[in-house]
């Protein structure tokens, strides 16, 4: 806590990431003079220790902004929807982690590795994308930088903590049921749909969201437009198959993309991604060493291997993507966009 810092709320301080964005703000020192703890009536009352002193949860309605300079939504997107343009009338700066203002014109769309200026143009509300998207263009970034960038077709692994709490319940109920022979009936994913729930232990969902009139799931058109607005690019080329995979957390990503350079080498790639803003080059496949989901947990970075040279396009190659959803994908781009208000001079203590 810091006497001459900020006044910070966190929306939807009860959920899962959440919690993240609250443990983070803690280990990052995060210069806050006054925390604010918001979530539903149903949630308010409760009390939680943070950083050992005990918080009491209020209930998030438009007068709680009051005072506040930065708000960390991460409460669904009709709480967003309903409060985010409230804080932003009463002066606080919203970075929202839902899918609300996403593709919003007026709303910058910020991963801080890849477009931290854009925090600049705010006008009350920032958007965090969504988890795929972040680790995904945070690895291209200095590709994009370096060698440019025309196409980008990815599939994704996605653990079931991006579908929720109640999802990873359903993981594990029905893991340990299947393998003491008895039968489960599936009530979670896919999330976002119609009636239908299907399996996920020892499967593979491919649907993540709703899907649209061109047969795309409403997750990889998130992917597909997001890129191209955090990169200023309208005409790059996008594809995406998301799927969703029975792992706890750690989504994982398949990408193909072609380049604009010559004469650009698989190991020019490497080179360039070791050194690059927060990203780890896991990439030694005669040691088998390359990124896993297990190891990425509880890591703010984006880890990255695999990288090789496509065989038939010389300026199309391959990568894997690895990060942990909940931070990187969430959390942790929450706090990094809410540091960069600070460090650009965006946002100042009232």
């Amino acid at each position: 806590m810091n006497e001459n810092g900020l006044t910070i709320a966190v929306v939807g301080a009860t959920g899962a990431v959440g919690q993240q964005i609250i443990e983070t703000l803690t280990k990052r020192d995060f210069p806050y003079k006054k925390l604010v703890l918001l979530s539903s009536a149903r949630s308010a009352g409760k009390k939680v220790n943070v950083g050992g002193k005990e918080f009491v949860i209020e209930e998030a309605k438009p007068e709680s902004f009051e005072g506040i300079d930065i708000a960390l939504f991460s409460a669904g997107g009709s709480v967003s929807l309903a409060l985010a343009p409230e804080a932003a009338k009463r002066g606080a700066v919203v970075i929202d982690n839902t899918s609300a203002f996403r593709m919003d014109p007026e709303v910058p769309l910020v991963v801080p590795e890849v477009n931290e200026e854009d925090v600049h143009t705010h006008k009350g509300i920032i958007a965090n994308p969504n988890c795929s998207t972040i680790q995904m263009v945070v690895a291209l970034e200095p590709i994009r930088k370096k060698y440019g960038l025309k196409k980008i077709i990815v599939s994704t692994y996605q653990a079931v903590s991006g579908a929720g709490a109640a999802a990873i319940e359903e993981l594990k109920l029905e893991t340990s049921a299947l393998i003491e022979g008895k039968t489960y009936e599936p009530k979670v994913l896919p999330v976002k749909t119609g009636d239908k729930h299907y399996q996920i232990a020892f499967n593979a969902i491919p649907q993540i969201d709703k899907f649209e009139e061109n047969g795309f799931t409403f997750e990889e058109l998130k992917m597909i437009n997001e890129t191209k607005k955090i990169m200023h690019d309208t005409s790059l080329q996008v594809a995406a198959t998301c799927v969703r995979l029975p792992i706890e957390t750690g989504h994982s990503e398949s990408v193909y993309f072609e380049i604009e350079a010559e004469e650009v080498s698989a190991e020019n790639i490497k080179e360039l991604l070791k050194d690059s803003p927060g990203v780890v080059l896991q990439d030694d496949p005669a040691n088998q060493v390359y990124p896993m989901p297990a190891d990425c947990v509880g890591k703010n970075d984006v880890f990255v291997g695999r990288i090789r040279k496509d065989l038939d396009n010389s300026k199309g190659f391959h990568m894997w993507v690895v990060s942990d959803n909940l931070l990187k994908g969430a959390a942790w781009n929450t706090v990094q966009i809410a540091e960069s208000l600070v460090k650009l001079g965006v946002v100042k203590a009232k």
